[in-house]
């Protein structure tokens, strides 16, 4: 996302208000009364959790403009839906709704051809994923999904999997601070014999030697392909620690191969 860029959709983003919790509180409290304005009060008044929500998609060749009226439906889908007597924070329970809404268009105008039951799959597992997250107030893995829709988890996996926008092979995957490392670097040259054993064995020993944390992000980042906020979400940390621990297992890696 340009830095220099303060206007989405017409709206500045540089004047963005915020509500605290008793503007919120007291603004849904005239909505239950009819009050004409404080519907459009508390859109206005978050925005910028819209905003904040489209910086995970700021590498994606989307129309910025688009996402952000996107996940504008989803913020008046959650107002419009949220209830202040279950003691929740509004955003704790808007930010899935507009997730839901931001992933469902990046869905629905993907560049490759899905077939439509794969689509249908992609959509029900993550309405289910968003049903359950809100119903237990926390981040709910897929096989929990795959078994709650009666399904396989390879199959959830999949259907999520063919919704993801197509990589170039020249997108960076990696670089610290030397040269960088492409993802044609990591595609395999049938041609050369690549599969040395004595190499994979230290591989293999080197990464078993990692602490356990360290080990699961190596092998969602590099074999699941995952992104560092994807595995951030899931372990309940900062994207700043997941870079930290990815780097010092590489780093580790590199001293054990050399």
């Amino acid at each position: 996302m340009a830095r220099h860029k303060v206007e989405i959709s017409g709206v500045n983003t540089a004047s963005m208000k915020v509500l605290s919790s008793e503007e919120t509180e007291n603004l849904f409290r005239r909505m239950k009364e009819n009050d004409p304005t404080a519907r459009e009060e508390l859109i206005e008044g978050n925005l910028k959790l819209v905003l904040s929500i489209l910086k995970r998609f700021n590498r994606r060749n989307e129309n910025l403009d688009d996402l952000f009226q996107v996940g504008c439906i989803g913020l008046v889908k959650a107002i419009d839906n949220f209830d202040i007597s279950h003691g929740v924070k509004l955003s704790t329970y808007a930010v899935p709704m507009i997730l839901g809404e931001v992933k469902r268009y990046l869905r629905d105008n993907n560049s490759v051809r899905v077939s439509r039951s794969l689509k249908d799959l992609a959509y029900n597992s993550l309405k289910e994923k968003e049903r359950l997250t809100l119903e237990q107030g926390k981040e709910v893995p897929l096989e929990e999904v795959a078994k709650s829709l009666g399904v396989k988890d390879y199959e959830v996996i999949t259907a999520l999997d063919s919704m993801k926008s197509p990589v170039s092979i020249f997108e960076p995957i990696y670089n610290d601070g030397g040269d960088t490392i492409y993802l044609c670097d990591q595609i395999e040259d049938k041609k050369v014999a690549s599969s040395d054993m004595d190499i994979n064995l230290a591989l293999d020993n080197a990464i078993n030697d990692l602490e356990e944390r360290e080990k699961y992000i190596i092998d969602e980042r590099y074999i699941m392909g995952k992104t560092q906020m994807e595995i951030a979400t899931e372990l309940g940390i900062s994207q700043a620690q997941i870079s930290r621990l990815e780097k010092n297992a590489i780093n580790t890696l590199k001293k054990v191969l050399k």
